[in-house]
């Protein structure tokens, strides 16, 4: 039996509008295999007329065969009975090898594009999206644009060719019986419609309480979670509280069990009545010797087939276009307008100097909702619960328009003018949520500015290719990022091909090089996730060491001094030296031996450069700088 409302409610329950550009571009991922998609329309045909011979052959024996004693024939069509289930086996082995490859061969190419896109998409795009929504469109919607077309448009074409068929060979044998049957199609036309929305919303309400416990375990199992109950001593309210929705999940389970069977029961009495009406007539029939025992029971096996076909086809419409809302979920992301985009004609930058101009630059982090992905609810998803404690389902606030690293400004930087000549060392230092980061992030195109122009060597960064703009700068942020492999892998990121004479010399320079071959395994031990087994300072370190490897003209540096001891501080102070070295630098600066170092410090606040100059300059003007060296910088020289 085909369960429509099953499929319906795993996509989502939502019914887009089947335009003919969208059927026209789901086939262009059909392309590639026409070959198999014909030959998949062979198998279906042959299994289909394979499958009306069996019946017949019942008819043959019981009317003919058996009452003639024709030992012979029977044994032809007892042996036939047996070749017939094993040639449909084999048919069906070659259809599901065609309709395997094609439906594999759709995620492949669904998942490529789609990867490929985001791989392109600006940070902005990744501050405003939930990875989790991200790992739904390379999983659940890939796999629900494959199954529209390996499973629901090959059911639906399985089901119309073996509803014709029946249809054809009943009428044939009888036309009346036929008329009979179909008849009672109006009672599974409702049964149908009323039990699957019952089940539907129950099914429904099953996946969010699910989630809900779920996120509860989530939030309460993890180390910071159980830290929270164990030093609030919130042990017995966490206990009933995940008893209470741990009760909710089998209430409703049981619910759903007792519904999804009366559901069945109720189908089997509308099958039970169609079989009765037809069986009452044909015997009848049979009595008033109309037509023979044989047909009877031929029509009785054909009339099983037809229900289950024509249910299937009944809840087709619904099947295929639920199924067309993924190839419409894949197509968003595909279709979502790039904020990086490289120009055609962009210049390859070669033997970089290293000038770096910022020409009345301003920005603002509000996005174009446009170049988002549309809220999906999915039903059962942890993400999906908004309070996991208190059960408050109300949607978070809308907060699409503005990416989560505004500071709560408007305009996140205004009027920015100043230039790094080639070697210099440009410190930017100001209160937290000055914009300093923004202003760092714009250099290597993670964002482009609202306004005003940012030059490289005099070349608009919107001018050159973003892989030659990527290999001239290298940066460094605050929180350090290492991906859970080696140390060695984590290194060679920044030059794939480096040797390993090249690693440690980068390594030494950076002050990591002594603390790695310590380690058990040296180059080749697993940071963990995150690099969760290295100390702050360490991987630090490891940061520098891989941009050191990377070799850039201009290095971008958040010099983050947050959970460094005094032994770290200082090795990664003369790391610095080592890094900075004969390279522009431009470093939001914590430090007072950088800030000291510095060709020119930039002071920012609420997003504006309100002084410039050296050290001495900025203490002689008594500002915002001076104050600031005050309170933070002064006690480094205690």
């Amino acid at each position: 039996m085909h369960h429509s409302w099953w499929t319906s409610l795993r996509q989502g329950d939502e019914k887009p509008t089947i335009t003919r550009e969208l059927l026209l571009r789901v086939l262009t991922y059909a392309r590639g295999y026409w070959w198999h998609i014909g030959g998949m329309l062979v198998t279906i045909l042959l299994t289909t007329a394979l499958s009306l011979l069996t019946p017949l052959i019942f008819r043959n024996m019981i009317d003919k065969v058996i009452p003639n004693k024709d030992i012979n024939g029977l044994l032809l069509l007892s042996l036939a009975l047996l070749l017939i289930p094993a040639f449909t086996g084999a048919i069906n082995v070659i259809q599901r090898k065609l309709n395997s490859t094609v439906g594999e061969g759709v995620i492949y190419d669904l998942r490529s594009s789609l990867f490929s896109k985001l791989q392109r998409m600006s940070l902005r795009f990744f501050t405003n999206t939930k990875p989790g929504e991200l790992m739904s469109r390379l999983n659940s919607d890939v796999v629900g644009a494959q199954n529209a077309i390996s499973n629901t448009i090959v059911n639906i074409v399985t089901n119309f060719i073996e509803a014709i068929g029946l249809l054809i060979v009943m009428l044939t044998l009888e036309w009346r019986l036929t008329l009979v049957s179909i008849l009672i199609l109006p009672l599974f036309a409702f049964a149908s419609e009323k039990l699957s929305n019952i089940l539907r919303d129950i099914a429904r309400e099953a996946m969010d309480t699910n989630a809900q416990m779920n996120a509860h375990m989530n939030e309460t199992l993890n180390i910071g979670g159980a830290l929270l109950v164990k030093l609030f001593s919130r042990t017995k309210e966490e206990e009933k509280r995940f008893r209470d929705r741990a009760a909710n999940v089998r209430d409703i389970g049981i619910r759903r069990a007792t519904i999804g069977s009366t559901f069945f029961v109720i189908f089997g009495l509308v099958s039970a009545v169609g079989t009765a009406l037809v069986y009452g007539l044909g015997g009848y029939f049979v009595i008033t010797d109309v037509f023979t025992v044989g047909t009877i029971v031929a029509f009785g096996s054909y009339l099983g087939n037809l229900y289950g076909t024509l249910q299937g086809l009944a809840g087709a419409p619904v099947e295929f276009s639920t199924s067309m809302v993924s190839f419409e979920r894949v197509f968003e992301v595909i279709d979502l307008p790039q904020d990086i985009e490289e120009k055609q004609n962009a210049i390859e930058l070669k033997n970089v100097n290293g000038k770096l101009e910022f020409d009345n630059v301003n920005f603002n982090y509000h996005i174009d909702s446009s170049k988002l992905l549309k809220d999906v609810k999915r039903y059962g998803k942890v993400e999906n619960v908004t309070a996991v404690f208190s059960g408050d389902k109300k949607p978070a606030s809308d907060s699409g328009t503005v990416d989560s690293a505004s500071q709560a400004r408007d305009v996140a930087l205004e009027g920015i003018s100043f230039t790094a000549n080639p070697g210099q060392l440009i410190a930017l230092v100001g209160p937290s949520g000055a914009g300093k980061t923004t202003t760092t992030y714009l250099i290597p195109r993670l964002y482009d500015p609202t306004d005003g122009i940012i030059r490289i060597d005099g070349h608009d960064l919107k001018d050159v290719t973003l892989d030659s703009l990527s290999q001239a700068i290298g940066m460094v942020t605050q929180e350090t990022y290492l991906f859970h492999d080696t140390i060695r892998t984590n290194l060679t990121y920044a030059k794939m091909d480096a040797t390993q004479a090249e690693i440690e010399s980068a390594a030494k320079a950076a002050n990591i090089h002594n603390f790695i071959m310590g380690l058990p395994d040296g180059y080749d031990t697993i940071v963990g996730e995150r690099g969760y087994r290295l100390s702050g300072g360490e991987k630090q370190r490891i940061a520098l060491a891989r941009v050191i490897l990377k070799d850039p003209r201009i290095l971008v540096l958040d010099e983050a001094t947050s959970h460094l001891d005094s032994e770290s501080e200082s090795l990664i102070q003369e790391a610095l030296k080592h890094v900075m070295a004969g390279r522009t630098s431009i470093v939001i600066a914590h430090r007072l031996s950088t800030i000291l170092a510095a060709d020119l410090i930039l002071v920012m606040d609420k997003g504006k450069i309100i002084e410039h100059g050296t050290h001495d300059e900025l203490i002689n003007l008594n500002g915002l700088y001076a104050q600031l060296y005050e309170t933070q910088f002064q006690r480094e020289k205690v």
